[in-house]
C-alpha cells in the first residue's frame, strides 16, 4: 500500500529558551528574512518557499528541527506509515480535537508533522 505524501511548506526550530532571543535576532537581523507576523504569538519568516517558524520550547537543552510533510488523506497515509514501521509520537505536542494529522518520527529522531493541509 502506497499513500500519498509530499513535503509541506512549515519547518520548525524548537529553541531553548536560552537560545530563542539570539535565534530570532539572527533570522530577523544577521539573515534579513521577512518575518511573519500574522499567526502570533508565533514568530515565523519567510524561508524561500516555506516557512521557518522559531519556536521557544523551555524545556530543550539544544535545538531540533521539526518537518511538516502533506497528504490528501490522512487515514491512508497513517495506515501506511504503520505498515513501514514509523513511529509515532504524539505526546510531543498536543494537536487540536479533530485535527487530521500527527506526529512522527524517523529513524534518526526527526519529528514529523504528517498532515491533510487545509487546501490540497
Amino acid at each position: 500500500m502506497n499513500a500519498e505524501i509530499k513535503g509541506g511548506i512549515d519547518i520548525a526550530i524548537k529553541v531553548p529558551s536560552h537560545q530563542y532571543q539570539q535565534t530570532l535576532d539572527f533570522y530577523r537581523n544577521a539573515i534579513g528574512l521577512k518575518e511573519i507576523t500574522d499567526k502570533a504569538p508565533a514568530t515565523g519568516f519567510v524561508f524561500g518557499p516555506n516557512r521557518l517558524w522559531i519556536d521557544e520550547a523551555p524545556g530543550l537543552s539544544q535545538a531540533e528541527v521539526w518537518l511538516e510533510l502533506f497528504t490528501p488523506d490522512f487515514k491512508s497515509a497513517e495506515a501506511h506509515i504503520k505498515e513501514c514501521g514509523v513511529v509515532r509520537c504524539d505526546a510531543v505536542e498536543p494537536l487540536p480535537e479533530g485535527f487530521k494529522g500527527g506526529w512522527v518520527m524517523s529513524p534518526c529522531n526527526i519529528v514529523h508533522m504528517l498532515r491533510e493541509p487545509e487546501a490540497w
